[in-house]
């Protein structure tokens, strides 16, 4: 096939990497545990969101529930990886649960990410997500539940 009978490529790459991308990750208990929801590991995730700075990533607006977490984050390429971020707070969680007498295996291997495209996808998802405690019938409105909230004012920013 000569080049001017190919098929032009898609030039999307460049409206779907951001700098610092806002991601929203979902993280799952092996065999669904019931373990993230306590006053504990709660004190744990605070912890380990507020330092991430230092380690370059910005936690946003989460949820714990007790079998997974929905978590927006921000990460600065530079320092650490979205993945390296994630292994970091498992194993930080996991310490936690082990200290707690917890045995292992904790976390499912893989995690799913998504990458916003969008301040209204931010918002979109994040006015589904903190509605999880409603619809689980852990709490009877969103406020009541004490396990989610926001760590840092995450902007989405384009280009």
């Amino acid at each position: 096939m000569t080049a001017e009978n190919r098929k032009p490529h898609l030039q999307r790459l460049d409206l779907v990497f951001e700098r610092s991308p806002i991601y929203f990750v979902t993280a799952c208990m092996q065999d669904r545990r019931k373990l993230l929801a306590t006053a504990a590991i709660h004190e744990t995730f605070l912890r380990f969101a507020r330092e991430g700075p230092a380690r370059g990533a910005w936690v946003g607006a989460y949820v714990l529930m007790p079998d997974h977490l929905h978590v927006f984050v921000a990460t600065d390429d530079e320092k650490i990886t979205l993945s390296d971020w994630m292994k970091s707070l498992k194993n930080t969680i996991s310490k936690a649960l082990r200290l707690n007498g917890v045995a292992s295996p904790h976390w499912q291997k893989t995690f799913f990410d998504h990458v916003l495209r969008s301040d209204e996808s931010y918002s979109e998802k994040w006015n589904y997500v903190r509605e999880n405690p409603v619809r689980a019938r852990l709490a009877r409105k969103a406020v009541d539940w004490p396990f989610m909230g926001e760590i840092f004012s995450l902007e989405y920013r384009s280009g």
